[in-house]
C-alpha cells in the first residue's frame, strides 16, 4: 500500500470507528492505556503555563490531559479525522476547557504552524498509522521550542516468551472478532494488528529519533513491552 492510499484507508478506518472509539479502546486494552497515559504524563513533567501540540488526537483524551496539567497554557489537538474531533469537542465543551484547547483538522506530516512553536508535541497511538512517521517526527521536532520535547506513546513488540506468544495471537485473532462483535467493524480492527507488523520496535523506534537530530532519547517499554514511550529533547540551539 502506497502512501496516499494508506493515508485514505486510515483516514476512512477512523472515521468509521469514532462514535465507538473510546469504548473499544478500553476494552481492547483492558483499560490500560490510561495507565500508560498517566505513567507518560508523569515522565513529562509538563509545568503550569506550558504550550502542547497532541498529534493524532482522536477523541482528546491525552489533549485534555495536557490542557489539565498546563492550566492556562496553550494547547492544541490535531487529527486528519473530522468524525474524532467533533466527539473531543464536545469533551472539552463539556470540561469548559475550549478556551484553552484549540482543535485542528490537518495533517500531522505538514503542520501548519511555524518553528519553535511549542513545549511539547505528543502523538499517542497515532505513530503506526501515518504514512511517514519519520516525516511526522521531523515536524514535532521543528515546532517544539528548543529545550522541548517530542514524545510518543504507542504499541509496541514484546519479545518475552510466553507473552510474546499469547499477545500475538490476541491481538492477531481476538482483536478483529472483538471488534467486529462490540463495534460492528472487522476490516477496521484487523488494520490494527496489520499495522503494528511493519512499525519499528522499541530500540529501532529511539534509533530513529537520534536520527531526526532529537537529544537525550529515553525509551520505556510499557506492560510487558505491548506499548512503549519514547521522549525526546530538541537542542537548546534547535540543533
Amino acid at each position: 500500500m502506497d502512501s496516499k492510499s494508506k493515508e485514505q484507508f486510515v483516514h476512512s478506518v477512523f472515521e468509521s470507528i469514532a462514535p465507538k472509539y473510546d469504548r473499544m479502546n478500553d476494552l481492547l486494552s483492558f483499560r490500560r492505556h490510561k495507565a500508560w497515559r498517566r505513567y507518560t504524563m508523569r515522565k513529562m513533567g509538563v509545568q503550569e503555563g506550558a504550550s502542547a501540540i497532541d498529534l493524532c488526537c482522536g477523541t482528546c483524551d491525552w489533549t485534555i490531559a495536557l490542557g489539565e496539567a498546563s492550566k492556562h497554557g496553550r494547547v492544541v489537538g490535531l487529527d486528519f479525522s473530522a468524525g474524532m474531533l467533533d466527539i473531543g469537542r464536545k469533551k472539552i465543551e463539556r470540561l469548559e476547557m475550549d478556551r484553552q484547547i484549540e482543535l485542528v483538522q490537518g495533517n500531522a506530516m505538514q503542520l501548519p504552524f511555524p518553528d519553535d512553536s511549542f513545549d511539547y508535541a505528543t502523538i499517542g497511538f497515532g505513530l503506526r498509522n501515518v504514512p511517514d512517521l519519520v516525516q511526522v517526527l521531523r515536524e514535532m521536532r521543528r515546532v517544539v521550542k528548543p529545550g522541548g520535547q517530542v514524545v510518543c506513546l504507542e504499541l509496541s513488540k514484546p519479545t518475552w516468551q510466553p507473552f510474546k506468544g499469547l499477545y500475538y495471537f490476541y491481538f492477531q485473532r481476538v482483536l478483529p472478532m472483538l471488534g467486529k462483535l462490540f463495534a460492528k467493524r472487522y476490516e477496521q480492527y484487523k488494520w490494527l494488528p496489520d499495522s503494528l507488523a511493519a512499525f519499528p520496535d522499541l530500540n529501532r523506534l529511539a534509533d530513529i529519533y537520534r536520527e531526526v537530530g532529537l537529544r537525550q532519547v529515553r525509551a520505556y517499554p510499557l506492560t510487558g513491552g505491548i506499548a512503549a514511550l519514547h521522549i525526546g529533547m530538541k537542542g537548546s540551539e534547535g540543533a
